[in-house]
């Protein structure tokens, strides 16, 4: 892998802004490692007409004296399932083949105003269903270490085009670990914000109580530049929170007396060697510094896999309903009646992971099985939620493997679902209880894969994880 280097946004920004570098060459930077970097399959549509002109108004407004932003002429890539004005928003599905945004998502927005520049969409799983991006119906995305293996998923695009150094930051989505698993893989930052603190208007929904918008970069410090530009309220979305006054771009924390769990359940049975060596020397690190680091027991935590794949297909079931070949995107045109072309356009149109969560979800919110299964997940969520809570009554932070293994071979997980649905045993239950979580990278195994770890922190508390995760990055170094 050759990795292209950028310097970090704070400075990308303030070169921008004081003349010694131009919007425009950034953005055609980027452009170009993108095209030179297409045989890892991380970018499915340019935005380059649209780019260009963004850049040449950063650059205008820097000759005119104004200040164009904290992020001025920053270019970025957004994961396929967001709005974005310039190109198809097809979120890495066939069936939404032509469906041009008359929209743009709101984090899009934000961005945009803080002079951010979107110059691509990333490759992602379908709809966001999977952990590998082998789902995408534009093909898998390879792994920047290895090409032989996958870069997790569902942002699966995002993180390996940040870990290329195709740009300085990209943006993902969150609903089951779908950013923080390929952060790990690819050995890059990334960060679940709690739940509503990002708008998701724009945004191509997946599990709609479980999806979370956030950054994938080269640090916590970036993530947070990014996050505050993109938190807060958003009339278009009725489940955003109130950002904190302070603001999230953090300062690294003290840790010495930081009050920090490891969860006994995420470092258990299934978790490789590799894996929990990495870890154990990130905690042995963290003790070093003067945290007060001790096991804790989430014991829902092992109920809580099972709890998301009832809880999020049932959601899907229902957001994908909406696609249905008339409105927009793909529509078979030999359909005779109405009902032929729902079938025919969905059959042609989704693939077998939407098929199987479409079916998934259905059946268990159907007559005679709800209370037995959405109910029940529902009773064991709110279970999980208390466990959280009661934990972080005692303790600033929770910490964890991301995923239990680095990243696998393509191919190796595709013909058994469930052991694909097990790449995320470890990142779903920070979603089920709406908390921030974040992803580092912390070493490599013996064949050179990244290794991330995980933080965890109560709800609200995204600025002092970034904080935390500083102090971590410092104690690589």
């Amino acid at each position: 892998m050759i990795k292209h280097s950028w310097l970090a946004l704070d400075k990308i920004a303030d070169s921008v802004r004081q003349g010694s570098v131009s919007a425009v060459d950034l953005t055609k930077k980027a452009l170009t490692l993108i095209d030179d970097n297409n045989d890892y399959n991380t970018v499915i549509l340019k935005l380059e007409d649209r780019a260009l002109e963004l850049a040449k108004e950063v650059d205008r407004k820097v000759k005119r004296g104004q200040d164009p932003g904290p992020l001025a002429g920053v270019p970025y890539i957004a994961k396929d399932n967001f709005l974005v004005y310039g190109g198809e928003a097809r979120a890495g599905s066939k069936i939404l083949n032509g469906f041009v945004p008359p929209y743009q998502a709101s984090a899009v927005n934000r961005l945009e105003a803080a002079g951010a520049i979107c110059v691509a969409k990333a490759n992602m799983d379908a709809f966001a269903h999977g952990g590998s991006t082998e789902n995408s119906d534009f093909g898998v995305v390879k792994n920047p270490y290895d090409k032989t293996r996958v870069p997790g998923g569902s942002s699966g695009g995002s993180a390996a085009a940040v870990a290329l150094g195709l740009v300085p930051f990209a943006l993902g989505t969150d609903t089951g670990g779908s950013i923080r698993q390929p952060s790990s893989y690819c050995g890059v930052f990334g960060l679940k914000p709690t739940y509503g603190l990002i708008s998701r208007s724009g945004v191509i929904a997946m599990g709609s109580s479980l999806d979370c918008i956030g950054p994938i970069t080269n640090s916590a410090a970036d993530a947070a530049l990014v996050v505050d530009v993109m938190a807060g309220r958003d009339p278009l979305d009725a489940t955003t929170i109130e950002r904190v006054k302070e603001g999230y771009v953090a300062k690294p924390l003290n840790l010495r007396g930081l009050k920090i769990g490891v969860v006994k359940e995420y470092v258990g049975d299934g978790v490789a060697d590799d894996v929990k060596q990495a870890f154990a020397q990130t905690v042995a690190k963290l003790k070093k510094a003067g945290a007060d680091v001790h096991e804790v027991s989430l014991p829902s935590t092992k109920l809580a896999l099972a709890c998301y794949y009832i809880i999020c297909p049932a959601e899907v079931s229902s957001n994908l309903s909406r696609y249905d070949g008339i409105r927009y995107g793909y529509h078979d045109e030999s359909s005779k009646s109405l009902e032929e072309s729902y079938v025919k356009t969905r059959g042609q149109g989704f693939g077998k992971e939407a098929k199987r969560r479409i079916m998934i979800g259905t059946f268990v919110l159907s007559s005679g099985y709800y209370d037995a299964y959405y109910k029940k997940a529902m009773t064991v969520r709110t279970m999980l939620i208390q466990e959280f809570e009661s934990a972080f009554k005692t303790l600033d932070f929770l910490v964890g493997p991301v995923a239990p293994t680095v990243a696998f071979k393509i191919g190796e997980k595709t013909k058994n679902p469930l052991d694909m649905y097990m790449t995320d045993v470890l990142t779903v239950p920070a979603n089920l209880a709406g908390i921030p979580a974040a992803s580092i990278p912390v070493g490599y195994n013996k064949q050179g894969l990244p290794i991330g770890f995980q933080l965890m922190s109560a709800m609200h508390n995204d600025r002092d994880l970034l904080g935390l995760a500083m102090s971590i990055e410092g104690l690589r170094s």
